[in-house]
């Protein structure tokens, strides 16, 4: 019996973190350029101040993720427009996004590659 129930509560677990995961949608610099042409969204670098001040994409944000307070900056953003976010390559973007679904925003986003990918595709940067 005691089994059964720690397996019940193990699994309900498992599947609430595979759920917030899932809440996360990748986005691609293609479909991020479109997406954005038609939607107002807000957009979020979550790299350091430094990083952001050499180069960032235009019309973004910084939040930086390794902040102590990122979690009270965070709670300023939109919970009706949809957030992009990124970093240098993708892990602390994912790791914010989660952050984000877990402060009750359902509109999600995380730029696929980062600002590496975005820089070796091309795209335009803001100083």
């Amino acid at each position: 019996m005691k089994f059964r129930c720690i397996f019940f509560i193990v699994i309900s677990f498992l599947s609430c973190k595979n759920e917030d995961l899932n809440l996360v949608q990748l986005i691609s610099i293609d479909e991020f350029i479109k997406f954005s042409k038609i939607n107002e969204v807000q957009l979020v670098d979550v790299r350091t101040p430094k990083e952001y001040a050499n180069g960032h994409i235009l019309n973004s944000k910084n939040i930086d993720f390794l902040d102590t307070n990122f979690e009270l900056y965070i709670k300023k953003l939109d919970k009706k427009l949809p957030i992009i976010v990124y970093c240098q390559s993708g892990g602390r973007s994912a790791k914010s996004a989660l952050k984000l679904i877990s402060n009750s925003y359902v509109k999600v986003y995380d730029l696929e590659g980062g600002f590496s990918r975005w820089l070796s595709n091309g795209g335009n940067v803001e100083k």
